[in-house]
Parts: structure tokens; C-alpha cells; sequence
């Protein structure tokens, strides 16, 4: 079995839903400690020809904060009009502009409800079930390395493979994971390219899933999933 271990973002970029996708099992790593000034509540959408910052706002977050113990402002007028000026020109305008809203104004707003609601429903929209759980219901480890919380949780599902963004490699050794009975590989978004409505402009890669829902059909979006490479 697969596992895959991450924060929950709010509509992040194509390679977080890669990982989800790659894993048979996918946890919402919600009880370790929010980081400030990081992608967890922000990200790049299209506007013009340019990527524009989103932040979504959120209420007395602080690094001395669990991502669970932080909420999400009740004030989304702001993103969801920059959201829907920059795509209301956009082929699926009018069938993502409501899931992205829906997201944004549910009524539980808990950071990580919100960020996992932004996970599931774009898998949800594309017909593709995810198997998922959040740390912050599992009884494992919560002591000592990291390494040693992702051996425990891997333990729980009896998991003996663990996928990670590419950007783990710097983090963990293959050859500590093979000791623990856990097989460990990376998975590399590749660069991508589709129609963002842009004239004699080059394409803009890695920003918010909410680009490619725009711009791309449910099958097209299914392919780009596949758009990864192992290592």
C-alpha cells in the first residue's frame, strides 16, 4: 500500500493533487504547527498575463498554532471577486466558479476543513474517490523525528510505501526508510501546458489548480494528473 502525508493547502498547485492521486491512501497532516508566510492559505492564479498572489485571510493565526487550531476569516468577498474577474472568460467558468465558492463560504471554517474541502472537491468534480484521513484523528507517534511520525502512521495502515513531493529528498534518506520496512519514492510534477486564453504569451506553470480547472476540460485535468514522474 501507498501512503502520502501532507498539509492540507487551499487549492494548491497541480503536484499536490499528483501525490494525493499516486497514494492509496492520503493523509491531511492538520496537527503540526502552521507556518507563516507559507502556501497553506495562499497561492497564484492567472490575472492578465501574469501570476497574482491570493492570500486567503485568516483569524489570529500564528506559528505557536496547529493548522487545526486556526480559522479562516468569514470575509471571502475579496478573493472570490479577484477569482472570478480574472476567469469569467474562461470555458468552465460557470462550473467551477460555484465549487470554488462553495469551498470558500461553507460554514465550518476551520483552516484545515477549509484546505481539505479545496482538496476533495476538486477530485470530487473530477469523478475520481480519494481514500483520506487527517493526522489529527489518528493515534500514532506524535514524538521525535519526522521520520519516525511518517514510520508510525505508515504502521497504522500497514503501508509499505511512502511517496513525497519531490521537494523531500532534501528531508529523507531512502536507505532509513528501507531499515523501518518502508519504501521510499518521489514524485516530480513535469511542466505542463495548456490553453490559458493567452495571445503570443508564453505559459505560465505552477499556479493554483483553480488555472487548469478553468481552463482545461474534466478530461484533460485527468491527464495532467498522470503528468508526474517517480523516482
Amino acid at each position: 500500500m501507498k501512503l502520502a502525508l501532507m498539509q492540507p493547502y487551499i487549492f494548491p498547485y497541480l503536484g499536490y493533487y499528483q501525490l494525493a492521486y499516486e497514494s492509496d491512501v492520503f493523509v491531511f497532516y492538520d496537527d503540526v504547527t502552521y507556518i507563516k508566510g507559507g502556501y497553506i492559505n495562499r497561492n497564484n492564479i492567472l490575472v492578465g498575463n501574469n501570476p497574482q498572489r491570493f492570500t486567503i485571510p485568516l483569524v489570529g493565526a500564528s506559528s505557536n498554532k496547529k493548522i487545526n487550531e486556526i480559522y479562516c476569516s468569514d470575509n471571502m468577498k475579496k478573493i472570490v471577486k479577484t477569482v472570478s474577474q480574472a476567469y469569467i472568460k474562461s470555458p468552465n467558468y460557470k462550473k467551477v466558479m460555484p465549487l470554488i465558492e462553495s469551498v470558500l463560504y461553507q460554514d465550518n471554517r476551520n483552516l484545515s476543513c477549509v484546505a481539505t474541502s479545496s482538496i476533495l472537491s476538486v477530485f470530487d468534480y473530477l469523478g475520481i474517490e480519494i481514500n483520506y484521513n487527517h493526522s489529527s484523528k489518528l493515534n500514532y507517534m506524535r514524538e521525535g523525528r519526522a521520520e519516525e511520525k511518517i514510520y508510525s502512521i505508515c504502521g497504522l495502515y500497514e503501508a509499505n510505501k511512502y511517496i513525497n513531493t519531490i521537494g523531500g529528498m532534501s528531508l529523507y534518506n531512502k536507505k532509513d526508510f528501507s531499515e523501518n520496512g518502508v519504501e521510499l519514492s518521489f514524485i516530480e510534477k513535469q511542466p505542463v501546458k495548456y490553453s490559458q486564453g493567452l495571445k503570443g504569451e508564453n505559459f505560465v506553470d505552477n499556479l493554483s489548480i483553480i488555472d487548469a480547472l478553468m481552463w482545461c476540460s474534466k478530461t484533460e485535468v485527468k491527464e495532467l494528473l498522470n503528468q508526474s514522474t517517480r523516482s
